[in-house]
């Protein structure tokens, strides 16, 4: 018993020894005392010697300190079994005790080495810090937006991922039994026969039930199939709302940087320059396009909208919809809406109102482009659509293929249809999306030949067949569609077939029923069961996603050919405007327009700048040369034939009242408004030395006349200057003699004015005189003849009577004619009477030139009121009241035009300017040339060119 116990004790002690770390020692038990070798072993030959118990000192270390640990001192030990055990004890425990120190001191080294480490190594990794930039900011936040443990739990679990693949076992028997029912002599057929027995029936329903394992391995595929296409429509749809909500979330401003335009914007606004750029050079058509062609209501306009996913077109039941060809350019957005090139308002495609808001103004928009006397127009309608998921492309949406012109329509309606497919199809690098109608007989089809026609090698058409369902249950023969979808039936050939269905003909179906219905019909059709399409071939999502891959494709390998064309024809016609404009700007033709109206701008200034002075002589004497017929033939005639003074004033008087209250102020208003359109006119056509510039010359004229049509005068001023000249006319009292002479003067002009017109009638009327037959040989006709002895005649009658009337008394008139039969001259009364009143006319108006001479030293007595004198000078009163007027009315006139109409005008000079800047047809009617043509097709290749190389980096970039 004690030696057992003693050899535990000898195993506990060498493995103390052996686990002892830093303890200077030359064997394990030689480092032990001898009086523990003697306890542990009482057979030792140490235990001969009894030696003096020893103290022995032993030096500890660690990896955290080196500090030396407290010796240990070792007691005197007597011999006999007590003493033995307990030394036992105490060794064991310092053994155990010393073991705890190791421990911890060997973890705290360790720790410290690799905390050494690790700092080591951190520094020797760069800062990248610098690059965060790199990574978008929202990358940063997508976890406080986007819950990954509802996204981890909506994605299948690995069993459900096993579940939905196909028993490959199955399959392998499956094929291996088809082989050895094919494959008579094969392995598989003698073990087939094998297992056969001989029984021709027995054969018979194993080829059965082969068939039936087949039908269901199909049937087995095509549900997975479905279930994979399901699968992933709901993590489209997923990540949908996720693109959306991010799209949103920048939207809104939350990064600061500027979001740049996306690709298919960029290359959309190079597409609208094109359509505006001149047909002479032939490029608009090398830029990849989806042309979007068919027959009428073969359901074109259908899969446009399923591509877009919202119903933007007008529809009709077998009327012709489309009239004009409607350019969609469709990319990816936020928020699904639509908007217009030339507009800023956005369609909001969730909301049926704007819905048919939409739909109403594409109709609009198409009816409007269509002029007189046509069906269809060749004018381009540019639409973009945006929304989340949609597929990047440019599709052009063409109207419809017509084989027959109805009643109703142009009758080049079908030549012009077949002119702008033409148009769109012989671009080389646009896409053909050729519509065919399932539901009738690929036989009554002209699309398809027209397509052959445009691509004979089938290179960029893609062939669509819809009304697929309707196809199904009208054909006998689903060969047939297997036909149709692959060509076999059509001498055209393409890239891709695709089969569709775009709803069930009503009109007011969701594209999200049309999206079930679709998914459920080709999940249960015999075209994808029977294997006569793949199901890459069916469904408008699929039909998308093939377009814009060709699409892009078509882009990619076309549109830096397409750059360097543009480049060359820049150079071209930089060249010739160097050569034939050296010393001119080039200005395009709104340039042009902003020149010129600035200069309009100027010159209609330029009219506040005229004197008042200017204003009022221009107006006094034109308004005098307007009335001075009126005054003398209707007011002064008649009341100088009157007897005294009292009836002449009275007279005077009263015909001056009723032309004051009917026809003067509107006289005096047209007067002015003549004066202001002289003067504008004047402004505006005067040329400014070598500065002027011919090619503004239409569009000066045609501002001048619309702005003379716009402009109207105050209608209230005609009754203010009613009131003002009827008080001028009124007045009688002459101040000063300065005034007598002018009204003398101002009388004396006038009738020496109308005397001279009166001597050039008598002229007419008689003929030359003496003078003139003798020096330029011209002699009188013979009623000029008979004019001039008729005159002689009455010259007679008044010398005889210088008090004559105004008027020839009947028995006067007889004795004249007799008089003048007496000589063998035959005279008319109507010819006398008007001989007569020219020459009592020149007559009265010299022997009134003569009274004025007389009173012009009547002043003195006018002041008398022409008391104790024989002299009245009543008409030199008359014209002095209206030499007044006129000066009155002329100022009054001014300070209107001054004041309000000038104002007026220069307000509908810039309304006629800014609605001939909006209207670009007017535009180009008014600025033309030469150089308005050149300096206008630079300005769009520059634009197109600069346009083209930013698409092609942003697109390098994307790659």
């Amino acid at each position: 018993m004690w030696r057992t116990r003693a050899a535990a004790a000898c195993v506990i002690c060498r493995s103390l020894a052996s686990s002892t770390y830093g303890i200077k020692r030359k064997s394990p038990l030689q480092n032990l005392h001898l009086v523990s070798r003697s306890v542990h072993h009482p057979y030792h030959p140490s235990l001969k010697f009894q030696r003096r118990p020893l103290r022995i000192s032993l030096q500890q270390f660690s990896s955290l300190n080196r500090l030396p640990l407290r010796k240990t001192k070792l007691l005197n030990v007597k011999y006999g079994y007590q003493s033995y055990r307990n030394f036992w004890l105490a060794r064991l425990a310092s053994r155990l005790l010393k073991i705890r120190y190791l421990i911890l001191g060997s973890a705290v080294g360790g720790g410290y080495t690799a905390k050494k480490t690790y700092d080591q190594w951190k520094d020797m990794m760069p800062d990248l810090d610098e690059y965060k930039w790199i990574i978008p900011d929202f990358i940063w936040e997508l976890d406080e937006h986007i819950d990954l443990e509802k996204l981890i739990k909506a994605l299948p679990d690995a069993d459900d991922l096993a579940k939905l693949l196909p028993d490959f076992e199955k399959i392998g028997e499956s094929f291996t039994s088809l082989k050895g029912i094919f494959s008579p002599g094969t392995p598989g057929e003698t073990a087939f026969r094998a297992t056969d027995q001989g029984y021709d029936s027995d054969k018979q329903y194993k080829k059965v039930s082969d068939k039936e394992k087949i039908d269901q391995l199909q049937e087995e595929l095509l549900r997975t199939q479905l279930k994979y296409q399901r699968m992933l429509e709901r993590l489209e749809k997923e990540n949908k709302e996720l693109r959306k909500l991010v799209l949103q979330r920048d939207d809104k401003g939350i990064h600061q940087r500027k979001l740049k335009k996306s690709l298919i914007d960029m290359y959309s606004e190079v597409l609208d320059i094109l359509s505006d750029y001149d047909a002479s050079y032939n490029t608009q058509d090398h830029l990849p396009r989806v042309v979007v062609v068919g027959d009428q209501s073969a359901g074109k306009t259908s899969v446009l909208e399923m591509i877009a996913q919202a119903r933007i077109f007008p529809r009709g039941s077998g009327e012709m919809m489309t009239r004009s060809p409607v350019k969609v350019t469709l990319s990816e957005g936020p928020h699904h809406v639509a908007l217009f090139k030339d507009s800023s308002r956005e369609f909001d495609l969730t909301k049926e109102e704007d819905l048919a808001a939409l739909r109403n103004e594409i109709e609009i928009r198409m009816r409007n482009s269509v002029k007189e006397g046509c069906t269809v127009s060749t004018e381009t309608i540019s639409l973009s659509v945006k929304g989340p998921g949609l597929q990047r492309m440019v599709l052009v949406d063409l109207p419809g293929v017509i084989s027959t012109v109805t009643s109703g329509m142009a009758p080049d309606t079908k030549e012009t249809i077949f002119s702008i497919s033409k148009a769109y199809m012989q671009n080389p690098n646009a896409i053909i999306l050729c519509i065919q109608d399932g539901s009738v007989d690929a036989e009554r089809s002209i699309v398809t030949d027209l397509v052959s026609q445009m691509d004979p090698q089938g290179k960029r058409t893609i062939f669509v067949l819809t009304k697929v369902d309707l196809a199904e249950k009208n054909v006998a023969s689903p060969s047939r569609i297997q036909q149709i979808i692959e060509g076999k039936l059509f001498p055209m050939k393409a890239l891709g077939y695709f089969a569709v269905v775009t709803g069930k003909g009503n009109s007011s179906e969701s594209i999200e029923s049309i999206k079930e219905y679709e998914e459920e019909f080709f999940q249960n059709s015999k075209l994808l069961k029977t294997c006569m399409l793949k199901a890459h071939q069916v469904t408008t999502k699929n039909l998308s996603l093939a377009v814009s891959d060709c699409f892009w494709k078509m882009v990619r390998e076309s549109v830096e050919q397409q750059a360097d064309a543009f480049k060359a024809t820049r150079f071209n016609l930089e060249t010739e405007w160097k050569n034939n404009y050296p010393r001119l700007r080039e200005l395009d033709r709104n340039e042009l327009f902003e020149k010129a109206k600035n200069e309009i701008l100027d010159e209609v200034i330029s009219l506040t700048q005229v004197t008042p002075k200017h204003w009022e002589e221009i107006l006094q004497k034109t308004l005098w040369e307007r009335v001075s017929t009126h005054v003398i033939e209707n007011i002064y005639l008649p009341a100088a034939q009157t007897m005294n003074s009292g009836t002449f004033n009275t007279t005077v008087d009263i015909k001056l009242k009723q032309w004051t209250d009917k026809q003067l102020p509107n006289k005096a208003v047209e007067v002015a408004w003549e004066t202001l359109q002289e003067e504008f006119s004047r402004f505006m056509t005067e040329q400014k030395g070598k500065e002027h510039d011919d090619i503004f010359d239409k569009l000066k004229q045609a501002v001048k006349e619309e702005t003379i049509k716009r402009h109207k005068w105050n209608e209230r001023a005609e009754d203010s200057l009613r009131v003002i000249q009827h008080n001028a006319l009124e007045d009688r009292s002459i101040s000063d003699k300065q005034q007598w002479d002018a009204a003398i003067h101002f009388m004396e002009e006038t009738l020496q004015s109308r005397l001279k017109d009166t001597e050039s009638v008598i002229e007419d009327m008689v003929g030359p005189d003496w003078r003139k037959r003798w020096l330029y040989w011209i002699g009188r006709t013979k009623e000029q003849n008979i004019r001039n002895e008729t005159k002689n005649e009455l010259e007679k009658l008044i010398k005889c009577n210088e008090e004559h009337a105004a008027y020839l008394a009947n028995d006067e008139v007889t004795t004249v004619r007799k008089n003048l039969e007496a000589r063998g001259i035959t005279v008319d009364p109507c010819l006398i009477k008007d001989t007569w009143h020219q020459i009592y006319r020149r007559y009265f108006l010299k022997t009134a030139l003569n009274h004025c001479n007389l009173c012009r030293r009547g002043f003195y007595y006018y002041q008398r009121h022409f008391v104790d004198s024989e002299l009245e000078c009543n008409d030199i009163v008359l014209f002095w009241r209206i030499q007044r007027m006129l000066a009155i009315t002329a100022n009054t006139l001014r300070q209107q035009l001054t004041n309000t109409e000038v104002r007026r005008l220069e307000k509908n000079v810039k309304e006629v300017l800014e609605d001939f800047a909006e209207d670009n047809e007017k535009k180009v009617k008014l600025l033309t040339g030469k150089r308005v043509q050149l300096a206008e097709d630079l300005k769009k290749v520059r634009e197109i060119q600069e346009k083209l190389e930013a698409f092609i980096e942003a697109l390098h970039q994307e790659k």
